[in-house]
């Protein structure tokens, strides 16, 4: 089994990896992989929280990891894509692939023998979307019912993942940006299938009873060239204390980090009591442990 994407997981099969990930937490029964298992990863992009989280997994749950930086590999000298899968798939019992194309990982899946793990593409970042889910179910005993506004770039691969995964789970999805920016309508017109998404760029309407409050950097990986104009753009999308007013009171604020302090989230907000921020960060861990387990119980 593969996790390419966050639609390929039915409500069930979410439910099912955070019932392992609440039986990690509660030590409620002594859980392993196969012992000796690989997990290579091999990534394309920068990484802490995903390369981190992946690596104590395997080590946690007994096996291992190797991490391959593509520009260290033949990657750089123009070996394909195709080639590098089938010789990383021999050695190895599962990848975790960081992509910056879309296409380019479901390339590598589908010339791997063992199982592919997206551990973000620009389109999407499904292992964090779970770790999301699982983190709001914390926090607020469920998804269903719960409003989420998604604040600020709503075009991300977070935001994509996000909609589709909570909306599973009967969760109301706010994207609130501005006025001239859509989101990914394959992803927006997917996620209204199962559940209740809407845009808005009026922020207090978007906002007005959030249960949960998140955002995301402004400038993500491979936007650099134009962090000038997509932080004025979005600067009127900061997660503020005035933000907050608008939600409702025991509304909490999350971010997928890395997060830029003073753009699009304020330091009083990210480290404040509303934060959960650090708890959802952690909750990778688990989560991945989960992910690892289930798909390893598929095998």
């Amino acid at each position: 089994m593969n996790l390419i994407s966050s639609d390929q997981l039915s409500k069930d099969q979410i439910n099912r990896i955070m019932d392992i990930a609440d039986s990690l937490k509660s030590n409620k029964e002594e859980i392993a992989i196969k012992e000796h298992s690989i997990l290579a990863l091999f990534f394309e992009e920068p990484s802490t929280r995903t390369r981190v989280s992946l690596e104590v997994a395997m080590a946690q749950l007994g096996g291992h990891a190797i991490y391959l930086d593509a520009q260290e590999t033949q990657a750089k000298r123009g070996e394909t894509i195709e080639d590098i899968s089938k010789v990383v798939s021999g050695y190895c019992d599962f990848i975790a692939a960081r992509m910056r194309k879309h296409k380019d990982l479901v390339r590598f899946a589908d010339n791997s023998t063992v199982p592919v793990i997206n551990a973000l593409t620009e389109l999407e970042h499904p292992t964090q979307a779970l770790a999301d889910v699982y983190t709001i179910k914390e926090y607020k005993n469920g998804l269903k019912g719960v409003k989420i506004a998604f604040v600020g770039d709503i075009t991300t691969n977070t935001a994509n993942s996000l909609m589709l995964t909570a909306s599973k789970l009967g969760a109301d999805i706010s994207l609130v940006g501005p006025k001239d920016l859509a989101p990914n309508m394959v992803y927006f017109n997917r996620a209204r299938e199962y559940g209740k998404v809407k845009v808005f760029s009026d922020i207090s309407e978007g906002v007005e009873d959030a249960d949960v409050i998140y955002t995301d950097t402004f400038v993500s990986m491979g936007k650099e060239g134009e962090a000038e104009e997509r932080e004025r753009i979005f600067a009127p999308y900061q997660v503020n204390n005035a933000m907050l007013e608008y939600a409702k009171p025991e509304a909490v604020v999350m971010h997928c980090l890395p997060a830029h302090r003073g753009r699009e989230i304020t330091a009083d907000v990210i480290d404040g009591p509303k934060s959960i921020v650090f708890r959802q960060a952690k909750n990778k861990l688990l989560i991945n442990k989960a992910i690892l387990l289930y798909i390893s119980q598929r095998e």
